[in-house]
């Protein structure tokens, strides 16, 4: 399938550094580089005096030292949290016992679906299931600061509890792992929904921020413009799947060789899980069959 997005993975930000891309924003990059990380998770700084932290990242004594050496002097009030993959919010109890500042967040990790055979070990690896915020945030909740208002923006999909960040007064959307400037994200059952997925990104469609800033990577420039790409890709992504399968029955394996080309073997798994992620989806709406709960060693077939 053809590059149809926009990708821009220009992003020089040192590890460590604190840097400011507008005023009132600030950010610092964890020094976790991996193909799903990019060159790693970004903590955002929001204000100045009394200030907020979205995202303090993974469990990192250098990365925690960094984010408080960069607001020292100043005073950290809310410490918003996108999601709970572990190199997002491991990092919240350093920078909580150090400030004492209130934790909000959407709720605790949790599937986006029953749990199948084995799908609890996945769940485990890659989620911080001992996170729990001081507060749930709602769709739609404002939150107030010293100089700033933050809207909270439901976008699960990614992570059943995923939530972007619109900064009103500087009109821009810290969008954490839901659009990303260098790539798009993995949606990998139980812990992602493809359904929810394209349901959030057609959410985010109907906004006007211009500029998203991501939980990895450069700015998301012409944003509306970029998530309109995002939609086009997974649905032609679905559409290539089921002309696969309309060729035959096949495993998920086969639609992996079929419709992924040049795919760098460390993302061979994630990419069945992608797969996965539409087939659940597809199944669910009678586009495709199997038989039993859609699953990654099952066989697919159109739907009747």
């Amino acid at each position: 399938m053809p590059d149809d997005i926009p990708f821009d993975k220009t992003f020089a930000l040192v590890p460590g550094r604190v840097d400011e891309p507008m005023p009132g924003l600030r950010r610092v990059l964890c020094n976790n580089p991996s193909p799903f990380t990019y060159k790693g998770t970004v903590s955002y700084i929001v204000g100045r005096g009394k200030v907020a932290i979205v995202d303090p990242g993974p469990d990192d004594p250098a990365h925690n030292a960094a984010l408080r050496d960069a607001v020292r002097g100043e005073t950290v009030t809310h410490i918003f949290v996108t999601h709970t993959h572990r190199d997002h919010s491991p990092g919240v109890p350093a920078i909580k016992a150090a400030t004492g500042a209130i934790v909000l967040a959407e709720g605790p990790h949790r599937a986006s679906r029953a749990l199948h055979t084995g799908d609890a070990p996945r769940m485990e690896s890659s989620n911080d299931t001992d996170f729990k915020p001081d507060r749930a945030l709602a769709d739609g909740e404002i939150v107030s600061g010293n100089g700033w208002t933050v809207e909270a923006v439901a976008t699960p999909g990614h992570t059943k509890n995923h939530m972007a960040y619109a900064i009103k007064e500087l009109n821009v959307i810290l969008s954490g792992d839901h659009v990303m400037a260098w790539s798009t994200p993995v949606v990998a059952p139980p812990d992602g929904s493809m359904g929810d997925y394209m349901a959030s990104l057609q959410k985010l469609a109907k906004r006007a921020e211009p500029v998203y800033f991501p939980g990895h990577g450069g700015a998301v420039n012409n944003a509306p413009r970029f998530v309109a790409a995002y939609i086009l890709h997974r649905k032609a992504r679905e559409a290539a799947i089921v002309n696969r399968i309309a060729k035959g029955e096949s495993d998920i394996p086969g639609l992996v060789e079929a419709i992924y080309t040049n795919l760098d073997p460390r993302l061979a798994k994630a990419a069945g899980m992608s797969v996965l992620a539409h087939l659940e989806d597809l199944v669910a709406r009678g586009a495709v069959a199997t038989d039993g709960p859609p699953s990654i060693a099952g066989r697919y077939r159109l739907g009747a």
